[in-house]
């Protein structure tokens, strides 16, 4: 009889350490020698779950055993447990072998091809699944109880963490636990900085984001940033000191589905981004998600879409028309798409409310005596915080030196033939160079916040601009309006029948310093926001 070998391990650190496979083949091949049956080849699936068929190799095998003739008249396994571990499938997928001539054959557990030895390798089957589930729930356990101690349980790290062993031991090896992984982490912050506040007066959305970090080079671990990543790092809570484990199915299906909250298991991290940053993000994305907001409001050139917030529910406020366009308001987003009873909120008309901000923001918040004092408060910041950027300049100075030095090594050795540039090497030398990419940014930003010229600002410059930023925020074309409230006005909330307004010192400090003779540009910087004017920016709508 011509037949074929399967042999399987679960985990791909079986297939590495384990002499499993070796010893499985081994004996197949001598029991095939004993029996006078003839080895046509052999497959060998490396790291795979015999729960499931999502199996490379295994389907491989199925694909050469079905077709007219078979090249071999059975598929010789150890045990049983190695061809499936689930008792419906295996039935399944031996009747469709035996369809094609092809018998599945244990040399551990053999039986006759009579109804009798046909409902014994069921009752093997059925036995190896429940044997499967009772581990797969003891192993959970274990984890669940490793990662309540705080241990990290071997998944891929979120970007900008790394997993490093700690003096304990584990189930095989020693524990783990997640770190920062600095160059990663600045990518991540990054990323939100981007998403919250865009580059230069862009504003960007998820998928802008990744096309700016692809095309400045920004990779994340050698590969491309897409969309659906940079939606994973924005709404990940470990970057704010929450990471999960037993969060999701992990086997039954592509789809991998949320576990009750109450199975989850929490892992307290060193957080990346302040929470109240994180919690911005959120709203932002909360509010340009089509289920709340229709794409073409996420993109709609008014005036405050985008910085109008409803101070009832905390919903984006959009624009609405009326009397078939006649009537133009601001109308909070909850109730365009849920109905008038989700929220209590006011519409506001469009035009008095455009109005009243811009002039309020020209006569009342952007004067010269109000500049002078949001200036001065932030050069009294920035002078507390001197020291903790040094430190921080210190380290990623210190972390791109490491980062260069490695590539440095890598070249050296590529040149003197002791590597082979394959792609394994290639994409080491991508990820390296996207750290020091990404050092280089950050260290730009702290370098950025320490050379700020605010004693370079002097009232004949902070006058010249408050006056022509005047004239511009009022003129009629609202385009370089609306890139300035962008920058300088983070937040505009109605409540209470009235507007309160958040921006941004350092962006204030920076348009202040980079317009020429005090004049604001049209190419727009950008900062975090961080500040909230007084009574002034409480703002009552007209009429």
């Amino acid at each position: 009889m011509i037949v074929a070998l399967y042999a399987r391990v679960s985990t791909s650190k079986q297939a590495e350490k384990d002499l499993s496979i070796p010893d499985q083949v081994s004996q197949m091949r001598a029991w095939c020698q004993a029996q006078g049956h003839s080895v046509a080849t052999e497959y060998v699936e490396p790291g795979a779950s015999a729960t499931d068929d999502r199996r490379p190799v295994f389907q491989r095998m199925i694909a050469e055993a079905s077709v007219t003739p078979s090249p071999f008249d059975a598929i010789v396994v150890h045990s049983l447990s190695r061809f499936f571990r689930d008792s419906l499938e295996f039935g399944l997928y031996e009747r469709n072998l035996k369809r094609c001539g092809v018998r599945v054959v244990s040399i551990t557990q053999q039986t006759s091809d009579d109804p009798s030895g046909e409902m014994i390798r069921r009752i093997f089957s059925v036995f190896d699944e429940y044997q499967s589930k009772e581990n797969g729930k003891h192993t959970l356990r274990a984890m669940r109880e490793n990662a309540r101690q705080g241990f990290f349980n071997g998944s891929q790290p979120p970007v900008g963490y790394h997993a490093v062993e700690v003096e304990l031991p584990g189930n095989k090896g020693r524990k783990k636990r997640l770190e920062i992984d600095v160059p990663e982490s600045a990518v991540v912050n990054r990323v939100f900085d981007l998403y919250l506040h865009g580059d230069r007066g862009r504003d960007f959305g998820v998928q802008g984001v990744a096309a700016y970090l692809n095309e400045q080079g920004l990779f994340v671990r050698g590969q491309q940033w897409t969309k659906g990543r940079v939606h994973e790092v924005l709404t990940h809570r470990a970057y704010i000191g929450e990471h999960y484990f037993n969060k999701c199915e992990k086997r039954g299906g592509a789809v991998r589905r949320l576990k009750p909250r109450q199975e989850w298991v929490r892992i307290h991290v060193e957080p990346i981004v302040a929470e109240d940053l994180f919690m911005a993000v959120q709203d932002k994305l909360a509010s340009r998600s089509p289920e709340r907001v229709p794409p073409r409001v996420v993109n709609c050139p008014t005036l405050l879409t985008g910085l109008l917030k409803c101070g009832v529910c905390g919903a984006g406020m959009t624009l609405a028309t009326g009397k078939g366009g006649k009537y133009r308001y601001y109308k909070c987003s909850s109730r365009i798409l849920k109905g008038k009873d989700t929220c209590t909120s006011d519409n506001l008309p469009t035009e008095q409310v455009d109005r009243l901000v811009l002039s309020s923001l020209a006569d009342r918040v952007f004067t010269v005596s109000r500049v002078r004092a949001m200036l001065d408060t932030l050069r009294t910041r920035l002078g507390a915080s001197r020291a903790t950027q040094d430190g921080k300049l210190k380290q990623l100075t210190k972390e791109l030196d490491r980062v260069q030095q490695s590539s440095q090594k890598l070249y050296e050795a590529v040149e003197k033939g002791l590597l082979p540039m394959d792609s394994t090497l290639t994409e080491r030398a991508n990820t390296l160079q996207a750290q020091r990419q990404a050092l280089l940014t950050e260290m730009a930003g702290l370098r950025r916040l320490k050379q700020m010229p605010l004693e370079a600002l002097g009232e004949k410059k902070v006058h010249d601009f408050t006056k022509a930023l005047r004239e511009r925020l009022l003129e009629k074309d609202r385009v370089f309006s609306k890139k300035y409230l962008k920058l300088l006005v983070a937040e505009i909330r109605y409540q209470n029948k009235q507007l309160v307004m958040k921006g941004s010192y350092r962006a204030l400090a920076r348009a202040v310093g980079e317009s020429k003779k005090g004049t604001p540009q049209s190419e727009v910087p950008t900062f975090g926001l961080d500040w909230l004017p007084g009574q002034d920016s409480n703002l009552r709508p007209a009429g």
